[in-house]
């Protein structure tokens, strides 16, 4: 179950994001992919279009992923949590990858996320 308090669901978060970094961080793709919820319902809107399950967030990240590709490292900024309704939040914050002392892309990142097996999982992520 959720915690109630704003603040200890806040952390929660903040736990989870700095998680799924770490396993983007290791080119671990599976690790980063447990943070939706493993459902066709699941959606990502990207700026050509909006996308469907898991198999197909996978598909944009692939890519990203492949042996010898260039990943940049992963950290998140700025995170902010609204509870919606008991198990459901919204969660902004800017995500940032750099390469070395670089920043390569930053934006912002708006994820609708539900308690799901013990822990809060992206079921709609739209990232800029």
């Amino acid at each position: 179950m959720p915690a109630a308090d704003a603040s200890a669901i806040r952390a929660q978060v903040a736990a989870e994001m700095s998680t799924d970094a770490q396993a983007w961080n290791a080119g671990d793709l599976d690790r980063f992919l447990q943070s939706y919820v493993p459902s066709d319902s699941t959606t990502f809107v990207t700026s050509r279009g909006v996308l469907h399950g898991i198999a197909a967030i996978r598909g944009v990240y692939a890519a990203r992923f492949a042996p010898g590709a260039t990943r940049d490292s992963l950290h998140f900024e700025n995170l902010q949590v609204d509870v919606l309704a008991p198990g459901v939040i919204n969660t902004i914050a800017y995500y940032v990858l750099m390469r070395g002392d670089s920043v390569t892309s930053r934006g912002p990142t708006s994820l609708v996320m539900r308690w799901s097996n013990g822990r809060w999982r992206i079921m709609h992520d739209h990232s800029s």
